[in-house]
C-alpha cells in the first residue's frame, strides 16, 4: 500500500501478510483454550484458572495485533 496513514478501519480491512495470518490463528486458538478451561464447569485449582486467563489474554492481543498488520513494501 502506498498510504502509510491508515485509519483504523482501512488498516483492519487491508490485506494481512501470510505469516501474521498464522499469528492471527494461534491467538485465536489460544483465546478459545483459556475461555474453554475458564468456562469449565468442573472445578479446576486456582492456579490453572489464573493461566487460563493469562492464556486468554495472550491469546486475544496476538490476535489483535496480527489483524492490525498490513501487507506491503
Amino acid at each position: 500500500m502506498a498510504n502509510k496513514n491508515l485509519n483504523i478501519v482501512e488498516r483492519l480491512t487491508a490485506p494481512t501478510s501470510k505469516f501474521f495470518k498464522a499469528i492471527r490463528t494461534v491467538g485465536i486458538c489460544l483465546a478459545a483454550v483459556g475461555g474453554a478451561i475458564i468456562a469449565a464447569p468442573v472445578a479446576l485449582p486456582a492456579t490453572i484458572i489464573t493461566v487460563a486467563g493469562y492464556i486468554t489474554v495472550a491469546g486475544s492481543v496476538m490476535t489483535a495485533v496480527a489483524q492490525a498488520t498490513v501487507d506491503g513494501e
